[in-house]
């Protein structure tokens, strides 16, 4: 990749030393860039919607946003050392073949949420364009995702200096715009502290920056190799959170506004924004900010979904290289599902959006309580990447014990949690109160540690391939 024009040839193999570049400030940008949006905003506004006060939502978001940022920095960290895609390393923990159980569910993830962003931000392009059905906007959008994922990294993160730049000014606009239209500080504190509803609040705060885990070291990965970790950390944390929390404090107080603007966003998420920000053409220039910012997360989603179907069927094949046209097909396919979900997706968005990312929590959180436990305490950030594509290597092929705790990690969840569809008992005890993803945290590196540690699996030092660290 030596000019910015050219198509990234690199996708589950590692990146030559030769090929490194950049700086921590590229993972503050992306990840500024990547939360200021449409989505976030609508996260914020899920917890006033679901009985919180707005106080409160902004409070337990930013918990729960500091929380989930931490584990989700620490992944970051462990690209400029590895130089690989996240899903990759977690061949380490559970074998060449057995990483396949997590990578289809990380693919079902990005799916997830690359159909519900274009859902939204289709609906802003065929806004801007003057159209009355969101079919055309949202196709439109697919093409531009496929586009600059197929384009790669550099491109990635270009977009994600535009969006921190374009997210900037205009919801400091729209800032103002709520301050001087409304009483705010009036909006905070018109109900008591709830447990239950504060609790959902930080975790869909958590659940949002704990869903990055799974590909966010896709894109540290090309950073110098002895890129200090403690850089790359605080880099993404600063970004994530940040923008993040900034998102969903704007949300939270949109949800609180008066009943018939308030409800007027419920109804109608884009819409609303655009007559939030003034209407006519500035409601335009709105619905352009809105498709940039989900341009370029649902360009990280393109990417790393890609990628993850691209490791799931490396196992199989004992690759450790895929052709550009092969990563592009891919990337195709899967803008083309999200694209026909998106399509047939219900209108129910807020309820089934907030089902849908606490659902993932219960997923993920056992996941990235493995991989940073093996890879900070028990491996010591240290990794034999040829092993990582061998399954009569190392690692070996599924590594039974991990998979076991790992699926144990999941179900010791169940008791605790509070969805649409099942409430435990031990979150009827708690008053409605879900603390899953925290159970399913703690609970798993407790168990994980003394059995990983028992099997000694870990090199005297990182291995990497031959002519990798050729300068």
């Amino acid at each position: 990749m030596t000019q910015t024009s050219r198509i990234e040839r690199r996708s589950i193999d590692v990146v030559p030393v030769s090929e490194r570049h950049g700086s921590p400030v590229n993972q503050l940008t992306l990840w500024f860039g990547a939360n200021m949006q449409i989505t976030a905003v609508v996260d914020g506004a899920l917890a006033v919607v679901f009985g919180a006060d707005a106080l409160w939502a902004i409070i337990g978001t930013l918990v729960g946003n500091l929380l989930g940022g931490v584990v989700m920095a620490l992944h970051s960290a462990q690209g400029p050392r590895l130089g690989l895609p996240q899903m990759i390393s977690s061949r380490a923990q559970f074998g060449v073949i057995g990483a396949v159980v997590p990578l289809v569910l990380v693919v079902l993830m990005y799916l997830g949420f690359a159909s519900t962003g274009t859902v939204l931000a289709g609906q802003a392009v065929s806004r801007a364009l003057g159209l009355d059905t969101p079919t055309v906007g949202i196709v439109v959008f697919g093409v531009l995702s496929a586009v600059v994922a197929i384009v790669g990294y550099r491109w990635i993160h270009a977009l994600g200096r535009v969006g921190t730049v374009v997210g900037i000014i205009a919801w400091s606009y729209l800032a103002v715009r709520l301050f001087t239209a409304y009483d705010i500080p009036a909006l905070l504190g018109r109900k008591p502290f709830e447990l239950a509803t504060f609790l959902l609040a930080v975790s869909l705060g958590a659940g949002w920056q704990l869903t990055y885990g799974p590909y966010v070291a896709d894109y540290s990965r090309y950073l110098p190799i002895g890129t200090p970790e403690r850089r790359t950390f605080w880099a993404t944390l600063a970004g994530s959170v940040i923008g993040s929390q900034w998102s969903m404090t704007l949300g939270a107080l949109i949800a609180s506004l008066p009943a018939a603007t308030g409800k007027g966003f419920l109804a109608n998420q884009v819409g609303a924004v655009g007559e939030l920000a003034g209407g006519g053409a500035i409601a335009i220039v709105f619905y352009l900010v809105i498709v940039v910012g989900k341009l370029t997360v649902n360009c990280l989603n393109a990417y790393g979904g890609s990628m993850t179907m691209l490791t799931t069927m490396s196992a199989f094949r004992r690759a450790a290289r895929v052709s550009t046209l092969a990563r592009a097909l891919y990337i195709s396919g899967f803008i083309a599902v999200s694209v026909l979900v998106a399509l047939l997706a219900s209108a129910d968005f807020l309820a089934n959006f907030k089902n849908f990312v606490l659902l993932l929590l219960m997923v993920f959180t056992p996941w990235s309580a493995i991989n940073l436990v093996d890879y900070y305490l028990v491996s010591r950030e240290r990794v034999d990447i040829p092993a990582l594509y061998d399954p009569a290597g190392r690692y070996g092929s599924v590594n039974a014990m991990a998979l076991g705790v790992y699926l144990f990690g999941i179900v010791v969840q169940v008791p605790f949690l509070a969805q649409t569809l099942y409430t435990g008992p031990a979150t009827e005890a708690l008053g409605g109160a879900d603390i899953s993803w925290i159970v399913g945290l703690l609970v798993t590196a407790a168990i994980y540690y003394p059995l990983a540690r028992a099997q000694r699996r870990a090199p005297e030092r990182t291995v990497y391939p031959e002519g990798v660290l050729d300068a």
